[in-house]
């Protein structure tokens, strides 16, 4: 059985995408994606803002990110995912399944 964990997030590259093979030949791409909007909560109006990491596994998704760099701004699709780091703190990871270019960021 599949549980729903879907996240929809617009936002701009902020740091430069980091492209990676793992010792098991599967190439990755992790950068990191900064949004920042208006939103409605309560009936009042509110800032969010966030920096979310995002990791594009596997041969097909590696052509989405060759146009990738800092400041493109995208809409990533995917699922979340906790990441342990290397100082032992949990984070959560967007891990893309559909990314749409919205410009070059030029």
């Amino acid at each position: 059985m599949v549980t729903p964990n879907r996240l929809v997030l617009f936002g701009t590259v902020c740091k430069t995408p980091i492209r990676k093979v793992s010792p098991a030949g599967i190439p990755h791409c992790q950068f990191v994606l900064e949004h920042r909007s208006q939103q409605q909560e309560a009936g009042f109006s509110r800032q969010a803002w966030c920096r979310m990491p995002v990791v594009v596994s596997g041969q097909v998704s590696q052509v989405l990110t060759h146009s990738i760099t800092v400041g493109s701004n995208l809409i990533v699709q995917g699922f979340v995912s906790s990441h342990q780091g290397r100082n032992g703190l949990s984070k959560l990871v967007l891990h893309a399944e559909q990314i749409e270019l919205i410009d070059s960021g030029d």
